[in-house]
């Protein structure tokens, strides 16, 4: 039965001209795990509560959270519609590419390649500079807050992280699988049990009426809205990365329903999830001050320390960064295959460097250490700049959801080109839930590059409108004076095959 479910799987993407490379090593539990890990709430809430705490406050937190995490699952559910009829590690830039016209094709899955392999980067190395936050945080806690690290110690941490992901990474398919199988229960579990054991140690707690009513305003900026609309940068950087389950869907077995459902149940479970985690934190948070004004760093973790005591909240913070780490593996898991697929189809500089397949791992192992490298090197700014990682998470955002919405875009102006849909399909409801979404896109695409603090300066500056606008005309600028004489968009690796299969047929017509 397994066979003939791989040998369906592979005639599927024979049929959208690749031949099968990678192991199918993953089923539609450890697909969900994978997009659940990059989404990682105990990593974006993490990292972001404070910033949260300063941008509207509990309210914005807390009924902001649903606000994305329904207009998140609208562009959920429209990608994974595109998911189940062509599931392939390229993922969003294939599928702009067969839902474009021959003569837009090039140019759709070119801008929506380089978005995308954009928002990878960013969100991979906003998660692992997270992480670097949290064990920093940990470290301060642990020592009493004596400790308190500075942007050097941060940064090689996270250099640290990287290093460990990478080398995961590159352990091959079936650790892979038992990774997953462990991680999405961890993801699934954290949230709870951090929310439980704080709400159950803390000596006192908030009202409803603040945790929900509460707003708070630190960042200088005097219009309402404006801070409201900044403020849902929390919960939507957290919605980022789902696109995991499809970029996996090569080493996914009956990837045509697993790729979709791994999707929407990605952020289904991290709607319930974060919510409770948000909710529950507010309630147990002792003094809004100490939490935003706290040494270690990490607002959360005060959060964690002032409800609990020094020993509760080292565990605390451990199995939180443990979450974490698995999050930040998912992360590069799919950023790896999406340079792979990328290259594949020769749209990077040395492309035959990066799409190898290393014969005995059978993953892309170069594609794995030149992600790595990049996401050491998007940190550095970090040195410098204390709002770097504020500019990370927007950059994650805008770069991903760009991606998100131009196959969306191409299938609402091409629906003759998406004749035959696949397993999982919306029915009559599609184009409705297709425009929502790209309103939706297009909303938070301009919210995020507006400073997020007031005066501005070089050192607050929100630096994602300069790295955003770097991508789009350098992309496109590439696109205008030599790429589009020699980039077609996606190229079959089934030629090889074709010609083999020809030789043999004329020899026995001889």
């Amino acid at each position: 039965m397994a066979d003939a479910v791989t040998a369906n799987d592979e005639a599927l993407l024979a049929q959208l001209g690749y031949k099968q490379e990678l192991k199918r090593e993953l089923s539609t539990f450890t697909n969900y795990g994978v997009a659940l890990s990059t989404i990682c709430i105990c990593s974006g809430l993490t990292s972001l509560f404070g910033y949260g705490l300063v941008t509207g406050g509990p309210v914005v937190m807390t009924w902001g959270w649903l606000v994305v995490a329904f207009f998140t699952m609208l562009v959920g559910l429209a990608m994974a519609e595109i998911c189940s009829a062509f599931p392939t590690s390229g993922g969003l830039y294939f599928w702009a590419a067969r839902l474009s016209r021959p003569e837009h094709k090039a140019l759709a899955s070119w801008m929506t390649g380089w978005f995308n392999l954009l928002g990878q980067v960013a969100v991979t190395t906003g998660v692992a500079f997270g992480l670097a936050l949290m064990i920093g945080a940990t470290a301060s806690i642990a020592t009493g807050l004596t400790f308190s690290p500075t942007p050097a110690q941060i940064v090689g941490i996270h250099t640290a992280i990287v290093v460990s992901i990478g080398f995961a990474n590159a352990a091959g398919p079936k650790f892979m699988a038992a990774v997953m199988n462990v991680s999405t229960v961890w993801q699934m579990v954290t949230p709870f049990l951090i929310v439980i054991v704080v709400l159950a140690k803390a000596p006192t707690k908030q009202t409803a009426s603040y945790v929900f009513t509460d707003f708070e305003n630190g960042t200088g900026i005097d219009s309402f809205p404006w801070v409201v609309l900044i403020g849902l940068l929390t919960a939507q950087f957290t919605f980022t990365g789902y696109d995991a389950s499809a970029h996996m869907t090569e080493e996914t077995r009956r990837a045509d329903v697993a790729g979709p459902v791994g999707i929407v149940l990605s952020i289904g479970m991290s709607t319930l999830t974060g919510f409770l985690f948000i909710a529950g934190l507010l309630f147990a948070m002792q003094d809004y001050t100490s939490a935003t004004g706290t040494v270690t760093g990490l607002p959360m973790a005060q959060i964690i320390l002032d409800a609990t005591d020094t020993t509760t909240a080292v565990v605390l913070m451990v199995v939180n960064c443990i979450c974490c780490w698995f999050s930040a593996y998912s992360c590069l898991l799919a950023n790896s295959r999406v340079i792979y697929a990328f290259s594949r189809d020769g749209a990077m500089p040395l492309s035959r460097l990066w799409h190898r397949i290393h014969p005995t791992l059978k993953v892309p192992l170069n594609a794995n250490w030149l992600a790595c490298f990049l996401y050491i090197v998007l940190a550095l700014p970090y040195l410098g700049n204390s709002t770097a990682f504020t500019a990370i998470t927007s950059i994650a955002t805008i770069g991903l959801y760009i991606s998100y919405g131009i196959p969306i875009a191409c299938k609402l102006m091409n629906p003759h080109l998406f004749p035959t849909p696949g397993p999982f399909h919306l029915g009559r409801w599609s184009n409705l839930v297709g425009i929502l979404s790209l309103g939706w896109i297009f909303l938070i695409t301009v919210l995020f590059v507006l400073p997020t603090s007031l005066p501005v300066g070089p050192v607050n500056m929100n630096y994602a409108c300069v790295l955003v606008g770097a991508v789009l005309f350098g992309a496109g600028g590439v696109y205008a004076v030599s790429a589009r004489f020699w980039f077609k968009g996606p190229v079959t690796n089934l030629v090889d095959e074709i010609v083999v299969a020809e030789g043999e047929k004329g020899k026995t017509e001889a």
